[in-house]
């Protein structure tokens, strides 16, 4: 058998060595032929490709048996000899030519033979060798087999039978249909062509707009065409025509008349105008760029839209520079945004622009939506009316002057009444401007008004005005304030430069110091410039969008921030610094928070409290259980280079020495301010022991002292006791709706998860584990946090709008706390903030003192340990 097979792929691989070159020509030769460029091309060309053809198939197929050597079954036998050692097929029909007659020569001989023998068992056939490829080194073959492969795809096998009836100039019917034709619906439709030969309804449903191309084959005239889809009046062709194309616009009959013809009902499928409208209110930044969601559809694909403002002139409060009738301004027209990719056919966008500077600028007006399809169809929403959003100005010199701006842009004719309100406003500069160029400017943009009372105010005169007052008012409005917010922005990015390159202590003292200063002048200049309520109220404007944090919290985090770099946790400050930064973008700053001691909390700001509390009790524990880590790859070091005084130390030392320095390091954990942390550290460092678990982390709840709080199954419990808190808040989380509260519930299961995980890794001792989770936990609370805060914004505006609140009061009829300056000032009947209301009570002043001199006390007393004397002294420069 082995024989049998290799002599079989000795078969296949002549063959293939001798005949690969005929079947690459005949694989050339077809694939024109299934592709069907016969009925193309004329008659004279397809007679030499013919006969091209045919010469080289039969050179190849005469050159492939010359070539040819049919294997003898010797050559197989002789090819699976040589891949057996020791040939022993040829070792079997040897002869004995030495030593026959000898008894002891005859044994050895047949010894021999029949190892041969035994050998021969394991033969095995012999793969056939089948490359060609140094006799073909361009690849002609696998060419060949590509274009037939593509001509198989894109043609028909039985169109090569056709080519003798193109050989025969057309004689002769070509075999199957005598004609074919194709439906092909416009590209905007995603709809496949349709081949008619393969339809045998006689009622087809097309759009409109779609192709239809017909062949008849066979003698002129024996086969016509009829058709009324086209409606085509001019230029229609012979109905013999071999070749007809026309496109469907009417529903009708396709007709092929003749012998083998086909009738069919063309039936137009309806394509109904897009639509478009508006899916959301219109919103705007603090700048004045406006968002306004909308969502078109149509049955194929929207390929164009346009949104119309209006001014809404029956709207406009006609008081002031208002009362004369407006200069006529054609309406504005923009282009909508559509999706650069995928499906246009149903789809939602926001179409964003901003209007700060044109004259409709917080004027009524109407804005209509229009889209439009391939067909040309225009769809458009109804008229929706609203204020187009413009910047805010809230200086009021500012504000006095966007309003003159305004009155020009509505009438020329406002340009003389402006010029003297103007000057009115220039009367006492030192009390209104801050600086004189200001005041010049103005001074000159008056001087340019007066000029052109005489003659009138030109459309030139007009744009260099009203540019020249928006610039001042932006001035007057951002100038001071932006300068502050530019200071702060320096002040950030030198401190995240100063993590990434590691600065020194010092260094990073005298950044947070920058940073600090930079982030008050800046809180100072919002609370200056914070715009009063519209009703004349002391209460300003309720923004649920803006995040309410109180400046303690802000100091508590750069606070945080220092400790983590003085500890080289550049990662964890870096995040928490991050944090910072999208809090000072949307600042909206209070004394103590949303529901702090100015008025009643609701249960939405409670969660969000014991939310934080949360967080920070699950960061205190993340911090001891880092310094127990710690501890515990010291005691791994020095066990390597002391083991042999490692156990007397450990015998000798009592709660007094090393647990002392151990006392002293927690007072950094603690919070700023607190008297008795360090002295609790010290009396436990001097062995006193007291179970009384403080938050720095001196004592766990069995009373043990120690830097980490205690041994591991004492810090899993409180890891347990935080789980089980987090569960009870989950629990107790007010009813909210929408995907910002589906995401907090799913960030706050993530973190009770994490906080399990936390907390078996604590009761097996791995402390490296655990703090990996404790730090998944503390990411999820703080982005279950933010979902939270925006599931209540949400919430409470979506309340607002249903006319569930009141204007003093929130959704519940419950009184909203007091608006507070970012010092913590109640502001005043005119929108200004007061000062005269004392910033600290009485005995918070005495108690600061109080604590300030007992630091300066402790810090004088050189007896006290280095370590807590430099904490003392870092406190001392920070207050």
């Amino acid at each position: 058998m082995p024989v049998l097979l290799t002599r079989a792929g000795l078969i296949a691989e002549r063959v293939t060595q001798a005949f690969w070159p005929f079947w690459t020509v005949l694989f050339f030769a077809l694939a024109p032929l299934v592709m069907g460029w016969q009925d193309f091309l004329p008659l004279e060309a397809v007679w030499v490709y013919a006969v091209v053809a045919v010469l080289a198939l039969l050179w190849t197929l005469f050159r492939g048996f010359r070539r040819l050597n049919w294997p003898s079954e010797a050559e197989a036998v002789a090819r699976v000899d040589a891949r057996l050692p020791g040939r022993p097929i040829a070792a079997l029909n040897d002869i004995q030519t030495i030593g026959a007659g000898d008894a002891a020569s005859e044994a050895v001989w047949d010894a021999h033979l029949k190892r041969m023998q035994d050998k021969t068992r394991e033969a095995r056939a012999v793969e056939p060798d089948l490359r060609v490829s140094a006799k073909d080194p361009y690849g002609l073959r696998y060419m060949a087999v590509l274009f037939m492969v593509v001509a198989l795809l894109f043609g028909s096998i039985w169109r090569v039978g056709t080519v003798t009836n193109a050989a025969q100039g057309g004689e002769v019917l070509a075999i199957g249909p005598v004609w074919e034709g194709w439906i092909e619906p416009p590209a905007y439709t995603g709809k496949p062509t349709l081949y008619l030969a393969d339809i045998i309804a006689n009622r087809i449903q097309v759009p409109q707009g779609s192709f239809i191309t017909l062949r008849l084959y066979g003698d002129v005239g024996a086969l016509s065409v009829s058709e009324t889809v086209s409606g085509r009046t001019e230029d229609l062709g012979a109905a013999t025509d071999q070749q007809q194309g026309f496109e469907v616009t009417q529903e009708g009959e396709i007709s092929i008349v003749g012998e083998g013809g086909q009738t069919w009902k063309i039936l137009l499928l309806e394509d109904n105008a897009p639509t478009v409208e508006f899916t959301g209110p219109i919103e705007a930044d603090a700048q004045g760029e406006m968002s306004q969601p909308f969502s078109a559809m149509d049955d194929y694909s929207v390929i164009a839209g346009t949104a119309t403002i209006a001014l809404d002139l029956t709207s406009v409060n006609r008081r002031h520079g208002l009362t004369i009738d407006p200069d006529t301004r054609d309406a504005v027209v923009i282009d909508l945004p559509m999706p650069f990719s995928g499906d246009r056919a149903d789809f939602e966008e926001l179409l964003i622009d901003d209007f700060s500077q044109h004259p409709w600028a917080n004027f009524p007006v109407t804005m209509t939506l229009q889209v439009e399809d391939a067909l040309g169809q225009i769809g458009a929403s109804d008229p929706e009316n609203m204020i187009l959003p413009g910047k805010r100005f809230f200086q009021p010199t500012a504000r006095a002057i966007i309003e003159q701006r305004r009155d020009i842009l509505w009438s020329k004719a406002n340009a003389p009444r402006v010029a003297q309100v103007l000057r009115a406003v220039s009367n006492r500069p030192d009390e209104l401007f801050p600086d004189e160029t200001t005041y010049l400017r103005l001074r000159f943009i008056i001087s340019r008004l007066e000029e052109t009372e005489s003659d009138g105010l030109s459309d030139d005169v007009q744009t260099e005005v009203v540019e020249a007052l928006w610039e001042l008012a932006v001035q007057l409005e951002e100038g001071s304030l932006a300068d502050a917010r530019a200071r702060l922005e320096r002040a950030q990015e030198r401190l995240e430069e100063a993590m990434r390159n590691g600065a020194s202590d010092e260094e990073i003292a005298e950044l947070m110091q920058e940073l600090r200063e930079a982030t008050n002048d800046y809180m100072q200049m919002l609370a200056d410039q914070m715009e009063p309520s519209p009703n004349g109220t002391d209460q300003p404007d309720q923004n649920q969008d803006n995040q309410t944090i109180s400046q303690d919290e802000i100091q508590a985090m750069m606070d945080r921030i220092q400790e983590l770099m003085e500890e080289g946790r550049m990662a964890e400050a870096m995040e928490l610094m991050e944090e910072l930064n999208q809090l000072m973008e949307n600042l909206q700053m209070t004394e103590g928070g949303e529901g702090g001691e100015g008025g009643p909390q609701t249960p939405g700001q409670q969660s969000m409290e014991d939310l934080a509390e949360t967080l920070r009790d699950q960061q205190d524990l993340t911090d001891e259980a880092f310094r127990d880590l710690q501890e515990q790859f010291n005691e791994g070091q020095q066990q390597q280079g002391q083991q042999g005084q490692q156990d007397g130390q450990q015998d000798g030392q009592q709660p007094g020495e090393q647990p002392g320095q151990e006392g002293q390091q927690p007072g950094q954990q603690g919070q700023d301010g607190q008297e008795g942390t360090g002295q609790q550290g010290q009396q436990q460092g001097q062995g006193q022991g007291q179970g009384d678990n403080t938050q720095g982390g001196l004592t766990d709840d069995s009373g043990q002292g120690g830097e980490g709080g205690g041994s591991p199954q004492s810090l899993a419990e409180r890891q347990q006791a935080l789980r089980d808190g987090l569960n009870q808040l989950r629990n107790g989380l007010p009813g909210l709706s929408g995907d910002a509260a589906e995401s907090a519930e799913q960030s706050l299961e993530s973190a009770e998860g994490a906080m399990d995980g936390a907390e078996d890794a604590l009761r097996e001792g791995d402390l490296a584990e655990a703090i990996d989770r404790q730090a998944e936990a503390m990411d999820a609370l703080r982005e279950g946090m933010r979902n939270l805060g925006q599931a209540l914004a949400e919430n409470q505006m979506d309340e607002l709008e249903e006319g569930q609140g009141t204007q003093t009061g929130n959704a519940e009829g419950r009184p909203e706390p007091e608006r507070r300056d970012p010092l913590g000032r109640q502001m005043g009947n005119t929108g200004q903030f007061g000062s005269e209301e004392s910033m600290l009570q009485d005995d918070i002043n005495r108690r600061a003192e109080e604590l300030l001199e007992e630091l300066r006390n402790r810090s004088a007393d050189q007896e006290r340990p280095q370590l807590e004397l430099d904490y003392l002294r870092r406190l001392l420069d920070r207050f």
